[in-house]
């Protein structure tokens, strides 16, 4: 199944649908003009049922096959939210909502998805059902989890879940994937450590937050150096740094800290905010000063379950040749809510290639490269027709 003729047909159709959206961008579940557009196409489209509302501006869209002697119900899954960054990228197809930018391709997800979804819709070539997931927030507030909560996985049946990711630096229209981890958990961290206040010529006559500070943001990068296995992967990184001072000759009353923590072990994960606490605590002791820790859990870790990895990679050599594939990638240490998905329903989660120039993603000059649109809708129809095949 290399790439449709007919995805090369409605490639230019799918294509004015990216970059309308691309017009538009709206943050995470506040998607009013982005869904009034998707739910608008799927009607357009023909699609057997269309659920809206869904994790409050999502939806989901279902296409049956021609027969169903198998039963089985395959999902796919889009995001459709932005960032709020401001686009200095040069094209003419600029966002038109200020400081909002689909600077990760979401735009791309989306059109990509309605663009398999009219091919489904028009072909029917498969023995089950196909569902389509239309998702808000993936940008920060779980709509992946939110829609897993609200039931969409039992509502509608659903037997495996898939979904992709563009990804620059990747040739366009090739792939890559792994089994197991594939992108990381996503953990949040604050600390306001609290000391005594005072005047910056005397500083015995206070207690300063800012020393203590400092050793905690070097003594936290040593549970990756000598706690963490250095076979396996960690990332803490402290973000933010203020005070409630601001003042050249004042000794502040408090800090602030903030940061991430990535992992792709569920142990790794918890060894490292066992450790991060301690430290914490232990050193701004020695500093007489005190601290309030927040350790927030965000996205799990993106797992991809190994035979269904085999299936996407399968798919996937079909659409771009053998040789357009990394079957074995390298995980990365972003985060991703289709983790939810996933620890749902067996699935796999997979990259496809947005050219090897141009910005990577969450910049202000991203660029969606809309010549791995075929291959993104091959892949993604490919996903229903080969777990289902025609009676």
């Amino acid at each position: 199944m290399p790439i449709h003729n007919r995805f090369a047909d409605l490639h230019p159709e799918i294509t004015q649908w990216r970059r309308h959206l691309h017009t538009i961008p709206e943050l995470r579940f506040d998607l009013p003009k982005t869904s009034a557009f998707v739910e608008e196409r799927l009607r357009e489209i023909g699609v057997d049922s269309l659920e809206t509302g869904v994790a409050q501006t999502g939806m989901v869209a279902v296409i049956k096959g021609k027969t169903n002697t198998s039963g089985r119900v395959i999902a796919l899954r889009a995001d459709m939210d932005a960032l709020p960054i401001h686009e200095t990228a040069d094209v003419e197809y600029k966002s038109t909502h200020a400081g909002k930018m689909h600077a990760c391709g979401h735009d791309g997800h989306t059109a990509m998805l309605l663009g398999a979804a009219k091919y489904l819709a028009e072909t029917r070539n498969f023995d089950g059902t196909a569902v389509l997931f239309f998702q808000p927030a993936e940008e920060g507030g779980g709509g992946g989890k939110v829609m897993v909560d609200e039931g969409v996985m039992e509502r509608y049946n659903v037997d495996e879940v898939y979904g992709l990711h563009n990804m620059p630096g990747g040739a366009a229209g090739s792939f890559a994937i792994r089994p197991g981890g594939l992108l990381a958990a996503a953990d949040e961290v604050a600390i306001t450590i609290t000391g005594k206040g005072g005047h910056g010529a005397v500083p015995h006559e206070a207690i300063d937050p800012n020393i203590a500070a400092a050793h905690v943001i070097l003594a936290l990068q040593s549970i990756a150096s000598r706690n963490v296995d250095p076979l396996k992967s960690s990332v803490l990184s402290i973000c933010t740094m203020s005070n409630d001072s601001g003042a050249f000759n004042v000794i502040p009353q408090t800090v602030q800290l903030g940061g991430t923590v990535r992992t792709l072990d569920p142990d790794v994960r918890d060894l490292v905010e066992s450790r991060f606490k301690k430290i914490v605590a232990a050193t701004v002791e020695a500093y007489d000063c005190v601290a309030e820790i927040t350790y927030e859990r965000g996205y799990p870790v993106t797992v991809n379950a190994e035979v269904n990895t085999r299936f996407a990679a399968d798919v996937a050599r079909q659409v771009a040749g053998k040789n357009a594939v990394d079957d074995n990638t390298s995980p990365i240490m972003a985060g991703e809510d289709f983790s939810y998905m996933l620890a749902a329903r067996p699935g796999a989660y997979i990259f496809l290639g947005n050219g090897e120039e141009g910005a990577m993603v969450h910049h202000p000059e991203y660029v969606f490269n809309d010549d791995a649109i075929p291959a993104g809708c091959s892949w993604l129809a490919g996903m229903v027709e080969t777990r289902m095949p025609a009676a």
